[in-house]
């Protein structure tokens, strides 16, 4: 059984990359929703944060951890991840990783305040691509947005408009540095135009979580989904089904250390 975790609803496009990719593992997500948004918490606020989402998926036995929450990655990045008896899949290593063999020379990445605070994504890019130039874009008002139900409104489409109103001139590919800012999509595509590639490294995660699936030699699954928040839960189970389509997946409160 695999966890994955988030602020929120951001990691749903996660876990809907992962089941698109055809993987079959029981999955649990949990849904940190009393502490959102991360983007403009302090980086040992996030800290705490990340342990204690790791606890809850652990007291659910679960195999392997897949993360879905890019700011928590940003800050384990500096201070170390918490010590746990699964492996842990890392959204921004992964996402660094899928840019070995890319075209894209002039990228931008639109993430939380606390993600581009760190640098991480253009550590991680540049690691794979060191001549590719890479910015950094906050855009702490898109979470929100999406959490309190607003993804398809008129104050979304503003929003993103400018949130990609700074972009450097030549930007080839924009990155969805936020696991929330694929909900917006269509915003974005919009805004951009079609010189722009849009890339989600959800998808990048769901081809790292078939490979750790594998490596670690984990029985099949029944492809079923419990998910757990610390929010309102009738709000989270309407977005879950509005989100994903799951119409079966059991949805409960749980209440975090």
């Amino acid at each position: 059984m695999l966890g994955v975790y988030d602020s929120g609803l951001g990691g749903l496009t996660v876990l809907a990359a992962m089941r698109a990719a055809g993987i079959n593992a029981d999955i649990v997500y949990f849904a940190d929703q009393a502490h959102n948004p991360y983007g403009d918490r302090t980086d040992a606020e996030i800290a705490g944060f990340l342990r204690d989402n790791l606890a809850v998926l652990a007291e659910q036995r679960v195999d392997a951890v897949i993360t879905a929450c890019n700011t928590t990655c940003a800050v384990a990045e500096r201070l170390g991840w918490p010590a746990t008896p699964f492996p842990i899949l890392d959204l921004i290593a992964t996402a660094g990783r899928s840019f070995v063999a890319t075209p894209y020379r002039r990228i931008a990445v639109v993430a939380t305040a606390a993600t581009v605070r760190s640098g991480a994504y253009g550590r991680a890019i540049r690691a794979t691509a060191p001549a590719a130039e890479v910015y950094e874009i906050a855009a702490p008002q898109l979470v929100p947005i999406v959490e309190q139900g607003l993804a398809e409104s008129e104050t979304a489409r503003q929003a993103v408009i400018d949130a990609v109103a700074g972009l450097a001139p030549g930007v080839d590919a924009i990155v969805y540095g936020c696991s929330h800012y694929p909900l917006l999509d269509r915003w974005f595509a919009a805004a951009l135009g079609g010189g722009v590639a849009r890339i989600d490294p959800a998808v990048a995660q769901a081809a790292a979580s078939a490979k750790l699936i594998a490596g670690l030699g984990l029985a099949r699954g029944a492809s079923t989904t419990a998910y757990y928040t610390n929010g309102d839960p009738h709000a989270f189970e309407a977005a879950i089904r509005r989100w994903t389509g799951d119409t079966t997946g059991r949805v409960a409160a749980l209440v975090a250390p």
